[in-house]
């Protein structure tokens, strides 16, 4: 029986595994290897890693949490998720491992408009989010891929950053390719607009089924339905990072130190309804 086992090894999931490891828990962090941020070379807006490799920061968390031998680390996909009457079972490699806690670390899946060649660019040339993007296209020409009314709201973020913002409506793009201004788009009557680097809002959905195995509720956006500490609507099931959403958030929130400061809560409310269950249990 693990004290807690967490599903997903990026940074939520790594903090919350350093935290545990930290108060003696036993911890189980299973890890598949699919992350949203894979396909991106450095990432930002992090105080101490602004632009370093996210996988440079997956290894060194692992390297940290490799000092604390409460913790074990399985690179291995979950089939399946329960909970009944206060204990997780986790299927791993077809395997059920046993706790009174699992936190969910698993992200979102990004689907991408259906336009050739923009997947080629994703993660670097072509973005969602300015404040991790939009410094890198500084003093250039970018242009906003929206059909929306957010469109107008992130034109005028990148206002100051960028040297122009172009809105494009994503209908009208039959392909991205490569300029030496790094985008070439090309619209539907055959012109083309270079720009630096260009920002859409892509689809985004539960990267894996847990939360509707353990029925779990959820926001309107999507996102799995939390407390400030990342407890679900099901006892003992925590949510961290961008697939979960507290009340107070509009929407969930696509950032490294949110993620991190999201993983080390949820550890934080595991230990301490551990800590409960003791003092119930000598009482």
């Amino acid at each position: 029986m693990y004290d807690a086992i967490i599903i997903g090894g990026g940074p939520a999931g790594l903090q919350a595994a350093l935290t545990l490891g930290r108060m003696h828990r036993r911890t189980l962090l299973v890890d598949s290897g699919a992350y949203r941020n894979g396909t991106v070379p450095h990432a930002h807006n992090l105080l101490t890693n602004d632009g370093r490799d996210p996988a440079e920061l997956r290894r060194l968390g692992r390297a940290e949490i490799a000092a604390y031998d409460t913790v074990e680390i399985r690179d291995a996909a979950v089939d399946a998720v329960s909970a009944t009457d206060g204990v997780v079972v986790v299927t791993v490699d077809g395997e059920p491992v046993h706790s009174t806690a699992v936190i969910l670390a698993t992200g979102l899946a990004d689907e991408l408009p259906p336009i050739p060649g923009i997947d080629a660019h994703w993660g670097d040339r072509v973005a969602n989010c300015p404040f991790c993007h939009g410094h890198e296209f500084a003093g250039q020409r970018v242009a906003v891929l929206n059909g929306t009314a957010h469109a107008a709201m992130l034109a005028a973020m990148l206002e100051p950053v960028a040297s122009e913002v172009v809105v494009i409506d994503p209908a009208r793009l039959t392909g991205v390719g490569d300029s030496p201004a790094g985008l070439r788009l090309t619209l539907d009557d055959g012109t083309t607009d270079d720009v630096a680097g260009a920002f859409i809002a892509p689809t985004s959905t539960q990267r894996a089924p847990f939360a509707d195995q353990l029925g779990l509720e959820r926001q309107e956006s999507g996102a799995v339905r939390v407390d400030p500490f990342g407890r679900t609507s099901v006892e003992g099931v925590y949510a961290v990072g961008d697939m979960a959403q507290p009340d107070h958030f509009a929407g969930p929130m696509a950032s490294l130190a949110n993620a991190i400061a999201a993983g080390q809560l949820a550890a934080v409310a595991v230990v301490q309804a551990d800590a409960q269950a003791r003092v119930t249990t000598a009482s």
